[in-house]
């Protein structure tokens, strides 16, 4: 291990907010930047002391931000040959004592080194004991003598735990490696967990056999008996720890929590037993999940294996078999489960024997792989003299991608943040409880709604390919009702480009370098960062920050614009979960201008109100707050709309290009020229924002018109 923490070029690019592009620019440019110390000529690494100082040294940061000095130290702790994640289990199990144990943490934070070092390991384990159990503390394998380099974690844990708490602490050191091993862990996000949760009631048990870090777990109340299993089992001991320390405090333990190790396919953790619930996101296209050594597994109805492609209906099974009769499983699955022709004899053998209840789709966005539109089944296990045998089938996904997506599109990096969970709930729930009701109720299934949901029986759905995925089922929505609706959106597209000003209006005059709109020759140009070296503008950039939701309507907590709401001009479509924002405390004023840090002639000023004032910023954006005495923000944002403003300013990273904002380039110009050229850039953008509306309304008509041509509502005119 290195004696000293080390950070990757990547790493030092978010400690600085900039991207991986600057940070090599700066290699190249700079010869007293800090020299690599080791890893490879591809990936090489740098000490964690001297990036600091030379950061420092440049103006770049004033201190190397809190959690970053954790989670180097975190780094630093773990073995080359070990779990990456292994340190992460003792500074979880820290953290559980500053939980529930504040006051004893209190007793040991002053003693001398020597001392700490052989009481602290006593205090964690202790609480881990009261917590889980003598069993279930032993399964985190906590070290018996703390070394110096644990011991400053400690005392920065505990600095952590006070700015965020306990939980928040966690939080943010949870999110940062799974950031780092995206290809390893995947969390379910909460909001699909919830979803899964509401879907299931109020169940006294609950099971997750692909449990991850918990989140499944974490959404239901403490009271419940919850039981998960986990491949990793460190990954199982993180999940322990998170789900106490979200846990309150005065919870008498040990908590009703139990969680093993072990591929639950292959080594099933919990053999013939039973849950009222069964909830997970199991992994996808395993190929060597136990298809061979598991041929006689009881776990298989009527002894149909699912087929060595088919890992997904394998979990599907694993699930049904743990699920006490009446009770329900819910499953987050790929699309491609309900059409491969490979699995369609165990999808068949799901319908005969009223198993399957409902196949959801969702929009792409609402849990990893996040370009992927997933399905959610829904599915009770058979009680005997049951002879319901319908399924719903919901189309979720064309109608609940929120701000900044189109309907049922693909959702590219960062697309979770359109989708809207409010409604998107709204719409699965009510569906899925009123059908859910008339089934154990013997009531008639509640009707059709063209374009979301419809209800088949069973033995429709059995043909040569069974295929369940609800877009191939559920009717399209119906057209607009009738000529008087068209004529009213037609109406609407009338009115809107009426209100356009004539575009000769708006074009500059002659006059080009001499004069022209602006009134006055611009005097050489100044860059961003001479501006803020002067003083007479402030650039806040953000980088990867906290933890982000979609903005539903009636969502609590401060709003976030995302690069997407600048590219649509719409409101900010998403709220902080937890702690500050990527860009710290900023938040936006009314003059600021806004940038994307990949750029794209996309700049917007935040007006004087509505709900863009007071949001912090999402990821990848700039803020630049200027002097009005010396800069007009309108002027401002205009030059980063421009081609020729922001093109020399452009760093290069393998296949993007991102905006090095500090090397964009403004002409020098008096106060009174920026403001007149500023009217006449914003005209401009108020302009293509209109055009852009009147664009969107036009394609609303078109398409309408289409469909009520299609289906006969109206007749071709004459």
């Amino acid at each position: 291990m290195p004696d000293r923490p080390e950070v990757t070029a990547a790493e030092i690019a978010r400690l600085a907010g900039v991207g991986r592009a600057a940070v090599s620019n700066w290699r190249r440019r700079h010869p007293d930047f800090p020299r690599p110390v080791g890893g490879t000529d591809a990936s090489p690494a740098f000490a964690l002391a001297e990036v600091e100082s030379w950061l420092r040294a440049q103006g770049k940061i004033a201190e190397l931000p809190l959690l970053e000095r954790v989670w180097q130290l975190v780094d630093t702790l773990r073995d080359p040959a070990g779990h990456p994640a292994a340190p992460l289990v003792e500074a979880g199990a820290l953290l559980l004592l500053l939980h529930r144990e504040p006051d004893q943490w209190a007793g040991l934070a002053d003693r001398p080194d020597t001392r700490l070092a052989l009481a602290l390991p006593r205090a964690v384990a202790g609480t881990a004991v009261h917590a889980f159990g003598p069993d279930g503390a032993r399964t985190l394998g906590l070290p018996g003598l703390l070394g110096s380099t644990q011991l400053d974690l400690a005392r920065l844990l505990a600095e952590l735990a006070a700015q965020a708490g306990p939980v928040g602490a966690y939080e943010q050191l949870l999110t940062r490696y799974a950031e780092a091993n995206t290809r390893q862990l995947s969390p379910t996000p909460p909001e699909a967990a919830e979803l899964l949760a509401a879907v299931a009631g109020v169940p006294a048990t609950v099971l997750d056999p692909a449990v991850g870090l918990g989140s499944v777990l974490l959404a239901h109340p403490p009271t419940t008996g919850r039981y998960g299993q986990d491949a990793d089992p460190v990954t199982a001991a993180l999940a322990r720890l998170r789900i106490a320390l979200h846990t309150p405090a005065d919870e008498p333990g040990p908590l009703p929590l139990d969680l093993r190790a072990g591929d639950a396919l292959r080594a099933d953790g919990f053999p013939g037993d039973t849950f009222e619930a069964v909830l997970c996101q199991p992994p996808y296209n395993e190929r060597d999940w136990g298809h061979d050594e598991l041929q006689f597994d009881t776990r298989w109805p009527g002894g149909l294996v699912p087929p060595r492609g088919e890992s997904e209906l394998a979990w599907v099974l694993h699930c049904l078999a743990h699920t006490r009769p009446g009770g329900l499983a819910a499953l987050l699955l790929p699309p491609t489960v309900a059409a491969r022709r490979a699995g369609r004899r165990v999808r068949a053998e799901l319908l005969r024997s009223g198993a399957l209840r409902a196949v959801i789709a969702l929009p792409a966005g609402a849990a990893p792989p996040y370009g992927v539109p997933l399905h959610l089944w829904v599915l009770r296990a058979p009680e005997p003299g049951s002879d319901f045998r319908q399924v719903l089938l919901l189309d979720a996904g064309a109608a609940h991608s929120g701000p900044g997506g189109a309907a049922g599109a693909p959702a590219a990096e960062g697309g979770r943040d359109r989708v809207d969970w409010t409604e998107l709930r709204r719409t699965v729930l009510d569906a899925w409880r009123g059908f859910d009701l008339a089934a154990r109720e013997g009531l008639p299934v509640p009707a059709d709604r063209p374009g979301v949901h419809r209800t088949m029986a069973a033995i429709d759905l059995l043909d040569d390919e069974t295929d369940l995925s609800p877009a191939r089922h559920v009717p399209p929505a119906t057209p607009l009702g009738g000529a008087a609706e068209l004529s009213h959106l037609g109406g609407r597209l009338a009115e809107l480009l009426a209100g356009l000003p004539d575009p000769v209006t708006l074009l500059p005059q002659p006059g080009g370098a001499s004069g022209g709109a602006s009134g006055a020759a611009p005097v050489g140009s100044v860059t961003i960062g001479e501006l803020v070296r002067g003083g007479a503008l402030e650039v806040y950039s953000s980088g990867t920050g906290a933890a982000t939701r979609s903005a539903g309507a009636g969502s609590g907590g401060t709003p976030v614009v995302t690069d997407q709401d600048l590219a649509t001009g719409s409101a900010p479509s998403a709220v902080l979960a937890t702690g500050p924002g990527p860009a710290g405390d900023v938040r936006t004023r009314p003059g600021d201008v806004l940038v994307p840090a990949l750029g794209g002639g996309t700049a917007r000023v935040v007006p004087a109100e509505g709900p863009l004032v007071g949001a912090a910023l999402g990821r990848q954006l700039h803020l630049l707050r200027s002097d009005p005495a010396a800069l007009d923000p309108e002027f401002l944002a205009g030059q980063f709309r421009s081609t020729a403003g922001t093109r020399r300013a452009a760093s290069h990273a393998t296949t993007t290009a991102r905006l090095d904002i500090r090397r964009v380039e403004l002409p020098r110009l008096p106060l009174p020229a920026q403001q007149r050229l500023g009217a006449a850039f914003a005209r401009l953008a108020a302009f293509d924002t209109a055009l852009a509306q009147a664009a969107t309304l036009g394609r609303s008509l078109a398409q309408a018109a289409t469909d009520a041509l299609a289906t006969g509502t109206l007749t071709p005119p004459n």
